[in-house]
């Protein structure tokens, strides 16, 4: 099972997908963790980790040998020939090579790549790369994929969510962060992928969660158990430490519950 997290830019995807991990690790489910967002780098050692795995992109040859690629991938006629950046054909967690995949606590993690520089170009090669990697990587029953998507929507043009089962958006209480859930859910409908629905995230009160939650509920967007707003989460991000998912264990627990129900629902149901 494959699952996309979704949001704008500090909703708090990282966060969420981290504990997520955690709670899935609980419940005796085999995690990776794929960090697809080009800019956030901390969410290694919110899993703590100590560093981050190499990049995929140096195993497909590198940024300048992926944009190679998609340069050369259209025709004469200008059509588009999509071109493998990965050698295998499919692959499992296993079959990657050490220095591409951390481990610790029955946890792995993969890394598409990250922007180091300026005037480093777009982010094109890594959601390519990210698309290509999530196609042809194989799960089995007791494994479940969590990606940290990039921060808005670009990631549906490039078709990333087309091989994922299941698509969450984070949603803070603005009005910014509830009309893109509105997007998300038709653009993750239209990518074939299951809209699980919205984790309200930063909700500091019941009033502000009430009328967020009204929000999201006016334009058809379902809502998610909220992960508890604690302290220690912003303690633990400006110290660059791993995050205590038991403080939050309970809520982590009814958002995996909700999320899995409906990846597990029957089709049309």
């Amino acid at each position: 099972m494959k699952i996309c997290v979704c949001g704008k830019g500090g909703s708090g995807k990282s966060t969420v997908v981290a504990l997520m991990a955690a709670g899935l690790r609980s419940r005796g489910k085999r995690v990776l963790v794929v960090d697809s967002d080009e800019s956030n780098a901390g969410l290694y050692w919110m899993l703590g980790f100590e560093e981050s795995p190499v990049p995929l992109m140096e195993l497909a040859g590198g940024k300048k040998n992926i944009q190679r690629a998609l340069r050369t991938a259209f025709t004469e006629s200008g059509e588009y020939e999509e071109k493998p950046l990965l050698a295998r054909d499919e692959f499992r967690t296993d079959d990657l090579p050490d220095a591409y995949l951390q481990r610790a606590n029955g946890i792995g993690l993969v890394c598409i790549g990250k922007i180091h520089q300026a005037l480093e170009g777009c982010a094109c090669p890594m959601g390519v790369l990210s698309r290509e990697f999530l196609k042809k990587l194989r799960t089995d029953d007791d494994e479940v994929v969590v990606v940290d998507m990039e921060a808005g929507v670009e990631h549906f043009g490039r078709g990333v969510e087309t091989s994922v089962d299941a698509v969450v958006v984070i949603a803070e209480p603005s009005l910014e962060s509830v009309t893109l859930a509105e997007r998300i859910k038709a653009l993750a409908s239209g990518a074939g992928a299951a809209f699980a629905g919205a984790v309200l995230n930063k909700v500091s009160g019941e009033e502000i969660g009430a009328r967020l939650r009204e929000a999201l509920q006016r334009r058809s967007v379902p809502v998610l158990p909220a992960i508890p707003f604690r302290q220690e989460f912003l303690q633990a991000g400006l110290e660059g430490t791993p995050l205590n998912a038991e403080l939050v264990a309970d809520g982590v627990r009814s958002l995996l519950d909700s999320i899995l129900a409906v990846t597990e629902a029957p089709e049309g149901s």
